[in-house]
């Protein structure tokens, strides 16, 4: 695959100044991406990926950038910062939406979402959409991933509905006992009074919504937000007529949906099919 470059903004965050600084030096250099991959024994495909301000860099990447360019320790000062920022950059509008929300709705068709995930299910959820990251990238977004969970523990936290289909429940991500903790959190979180699970059971039959994931924002003094996601896609709708029409599946699903407490039962079922049988005594 032939890598192509695109525009960065080095004043967005630091890891597009990270890879603009790394495309200067590459370039100033006369090194292809290819060279400088060979030069420094490291994955072509991960420094495109560092150079579009897509990925993060691992092990001692920067120093040996700093030693093979003689930038006296440039990369690894900004890598200490982008390394804050483990979530790409189309990513960080939704994220900072989600920090400033007073009331979070969201309907989750595939799997738990982000704000509901136990660390062992972040782990393996971004190792199965990311399979060729490095360990270190993965756990930096696991670790960014469970971090935005402190807000529900604010003395002021976001009022949060969460709609999961029944498959959220069913599909298994990781092994049994990864499964079973996640249901356990899940009970253990909707005893909240600042949260609320239901569950849109199979029977429920077919909906607006299959196959993809809703969320609605609503932040202090501005128009609702509506945020839909796929596996490989994200899009915040801001168009008014489209959000009222969005607002207005989420209460269908709503409607739809089992009421907390028998979502609760479901989900202490789904539990109990998680739970290993055991072993006849003899």
């Amino acid at each position: 695959m032939v890598f192509e470059p695109h525009d960065l903004s080095p004043d967005r965050s630091a890891r597009d100044l990270f890879g603009a600084r790394l495309r200067h030096h590459r370039e100033k250099a006369g090194l292809s991406l290819r060279r400088l991959a060979e030069e420094l024994n490291y994955s072509k495909s991960h420094l495109a990926r560092i150079e579009r301000a897509e990925s993060l860099p691992y092990d001692d990447l920067p120093t040996r950038l700093d030693a093979c360019f003689g930038t006296d320790g440039l990369f690894t000062s900004l890598y200490e910062l982008a390394r804050k920022e483990p979530f790409p950059r189309r990513f960080r509008r939704v994220i900072e939406i989600a920090s400033r929300a007073t009331v979070i709705r969201q309907y989750a068709s595939a799997t738990v979402p982000g704000l509901l995930q136990t660390p062992e299910l972040a782990l393996r959820s971004l190792r199965c959409g990311h399979p060729y990251a490095p360990d270190a990238e993965i756990e930096a977004m696991a670790t960014a991933r469970i971090d935005r969970q402190t807000r529900l523990a604010l003395p002021k936290p976001p009022r949060c509905w969460f709609i999961l289909d029944e498959a959220v429940l069913r599909r298994r991500v990781g092994s049994p006992d990864v499964m079973r903790h996640q249901m356990v959190s899940l009970i253990e979180r909707g005893t909240s009074p600042h949260v609320t699970i239901q569950v849109l059971p199979y029977d429920a039959g077919e909906h607006a919504e299959m196959g993809g994931s809703l969320t609605l924002y609503t932040l202090p003094d501005e128009p609702l937000l509506a945020y839909l996601e796929g596996s490989r896609s994200g899009t915040i709708v801001e168009d008014r007529d489209e959000v009222v029409e969005l607002e207005e599946s989420y209460d269908l699903l709503k409607a739809m949906a089992l009421s907390p407490r028998d979502s609760e039962a479901m989900i202490r079922a789904a539990t109990e099919d998680w739970t290993p049988c055991e072993p006849p005594r003899t």
